[in-house]
């Protein structure tokens, strides 16, 4: 599979396997500062290219409807699966002014810890459930268990989002109103990464969603500007490079388009992602890895 880094001549392993190493953060604009101060905290060099932004429904009238029901008492449950649909729902329910206060009799199901962060700092309100296997199966799984026959659940979610959850819940008995909250578009900006790449100037790339690794190919395939790198197939310019991934549903999105997930992070967060590509670059498979050091290219 591509992007397995090779063995090559090395400077030896160190104490921190992060420091001095070069890491890409795909993640969109709005998102990056967190994964980015992990990184430079353990003395990496981090590398922001946002490959995914995220922008409202192309209708959001849908989206604004069921968060009035919401607000009405319609749902047992609001499901949400990551904090850009938090965010979203945060500022449309400040748009519609519905005070989140009028949602405390709700019960809140995410899918993992940093959503549950997300709901707790957009809206102040106590996350009911948070399933111990952070992915859309196991949040299926942990509410079936803890709602009630017949349940409300509005489940936002993006526009491209798997519909495993939704068919799971109701085969569990739930009713389910699925609403498109927002959508994921291809990002721009960031470092200049096909040069950097075919440089052999970049140690790993972070892959935090299905979306940014899809989304990093395309803007490998298509960088916007003429050079010598463009001409190179995203698969040539990603040999060499380590793809760490914050959990299986990205690694399974990398492994099915031929790439190695090198990095999966078994603690589905930032820090689960940081920890387990430290962790990676500190094994004896990533020990003879060379620390790429120059700045000419940034």
């Amino acid at each position: 599979p591509r992007g397995r880094p090779p063995a090559r001549r090395g400077c030896g392993m160190s104490q921190n396997g992060l420091r001095g190493r070069r890491v890409v953060v795909t993640q969109a604009e709005h998102q990056a500062p967190a994964l980015i101060g992990l990184l430079e905290a353990r003395g990496a060099t981090a590398l922001p290219y946002p490959c995914i932004a995220i922008v409202p429904p192309a209708d959001i009238a849908p989206l604004d409807e069921c968060l009035q029901r919401l607000a009405g008492g319609a749902f047992d449950w609001l499901v949400l699966t990551s904090a850009n649909g938090v965010r979203i729902v945060a500022e449309r329910l400040d748009a519609l002014a519905i005070a989140p206060d009028r949602l405390d009799t709700l019960r809140i199901a995410t899918v993992g810890a940093a959503t549950a962060e997300a709901v707790q700092a957009e809206l102040g309100l106590p996350v009911a459930l948070v399933p111990d296997e952070q992915v859309a199966e196991g949040l299926a799984a942990a509410l079936a268990a803890a709602m009630q026959p017949n349940a409300r659940v509005l489940l936002p979610q993006a526009e491209l989002a798997r519909s495993i959850l939704a068919e799971q819940l109701a085969t569990a008995g739930a009713r389910v109103t699925q609403v498109v909250a927002y959508r994921t578009v291809r990002g721009t900006g960031g470092v200049d990464l096909p040069a950097l790449l075919a440089a052999g100037a970049v140690d790993a790339v972070t892959l935090t969603s299905s979306s940014t690794f899809r989304n990093l190919l395309a803007r490998l395939a298509s960088p916007g500007s003429p050079s010598p790198s463009s001409a190179l197939l995203p698969g040539d310019l990603l040999s060499g490079v380590c793809l760490a991934c914050i959990g299986p549903v990205t690694a399974e999105t990398v492994r099915a388009a031929g790439f190695d997930a090198a990095v999966v992070a078994a603690d589905q967060s930032l820090e689960g992602l940081v920890a387990a590509l430290e962790a990676y670059f500190q094994s004896a498979h990533a020990a003879a890895l060379p620390l790429h050091r120059s700045e000419e290219l940034l």
